[in-house]
């Protein structure tokens, strides 16, 4: 049986095996379901989807970010955060909080008069969330991780800078709190 797997979008990707000019194994997926197709995940590895859905198969990385740390950050953008459409992601030692490039709202109003009815407009929200781009947008990095004190950063838009800027440190939840609110919202531009 070949491993397939369904991103968010709805699209089906394969593994596909084959060697390197070496000689060694290597793995990809692909939305095509002709050629060598692999039966089994390879030993260290899994399958891994980025929040703008793009599907890898990547060696399994070290936990250095535990599930508890996560889930303030989950906490924390449904608590205090206004934004709707966004993805967190780990990486290594940062979890990264990716909004929406669009705003599905003025999307869904654009096209109302298409859609009209409640379950005609869950539809169209629906189709439209699975067109829409995602940008790292604010991250958390481990910074000690004895005491598990975090440095907060966002991604600054200055043209000549274009990179991430340090705005806080301290405890994850604290940092969350101070900071997730300003997400999608002017405020956002002035943290320094």
């Amino acid at each position: 049986m070949p491993i397939t797997y369904t991103n968010t979008k709805g699209k089906t990707y394969y593994l596909h095996q084959g060697t390197t000019k070496t000689g060694k194994p290597k793995y990809y997926f692909s939305l095509e379901r002709e050629g060598q197709l692999a039966a089994a995940i390879p030993e260290g590895f899994e399958i891994y989807e980025n929040p703008n859905a793009q599907v890898f198969l990547r060696r399994i990385p070290p936990k250095i970010i535990t599930d508890e740390e996560r889930q303030v950050v989950e906490d924390g953008m449904r608590q205090y955060a206004e934004v709707q459409d966004y993805k967190i992601d780990i990486k290594g030692n940062a979890i990264v909080i990716y909004t929406a490039d669009q705003d599905i709202d003025a999307l869904a109003d654009v096209f109302k008069d298409m859609y009209p009815g409640p379950s005609a407009n869950t539809q169209l929200r629906t189709l439209l969330r699975q067109g829409i781009r995602y940008s790292p947008m604010l991250q958390f990095i481990l910074e000690d991780a004895q005491r598990r004190t975090f440095v907060t950063q966002r991604y600054c838009f200055r043209g000549s800078v274009d990179d991430w800027i340090d705005i806080g440190y301290g405890p994850l939840m604290t940092l969350v709190k101070q900071y997730v609110k300003h997400l999608g919202k002017e405020s956002y531009f002035d943290l320094m």
